[in-house]
């Protein structure tokens, strides 16, 4: 069961990480081509750029720390937990948005739905690798 698990976990940390990779590079490379995609016009506004190029760096740095996390197996709990953090809170705050403000395009609708699955994954392996093993039948 350990080895499903450490599978699990690797699979999880590479699919938590490579998406936040691909998002933070997209934005940083191309924030208008990149918001546009779910009707989204944001212009030349520098400021504006900037403000939302900064947490795609952070969004990128957390993914790369996510992928070397499954070399480094010491750090695989602290990525799990990391990815949990940020996939749940972009789902809930996603969902509150939905609530406050309507639904959005349906591109953000399908990534809310997405980060959630992700972010309730990590926590299900977290919680089942601190699960007691079961001794005998």
């Amino acid at each position: 069961m350990k080895t499903k698990l450490a599978k699990t976990r690797s699979v999880l940390l590479l699919v938590a990480g490579a998406m936040l990779i691909l998002i933070g590079t997209f934005i940083i490379a191309s924030p208008v081509d990149f918001y546009a995609s779910n009707s989204i016009e944001l212009g030349t506004n520098p400021s504006l750029l900037n403000e939302l190029k900064a947490p795609a760096g952070l969004l990128l740095a957390a993914g790369l720390f996510m992928i070397g996390a499954i070399f480094v197996h010491n750090q695989a709990d602290t990525a799990l937990w990391l990815a949990a953090l940020i996939y749940l809170s972009y789902a809930g705050s996603r969902f509150v948005s939905m609530a406050l403000d309507g639904v959005p395009a349906a591109g953000l609708v399908q990534a809310a739905a997405l980060e959630g699955v992700v972010g309730l994954a990590c926590l299900a392996v977290l919680t089942v690798r601190r699960m007691p093993a079961r001794r005998g039948a």
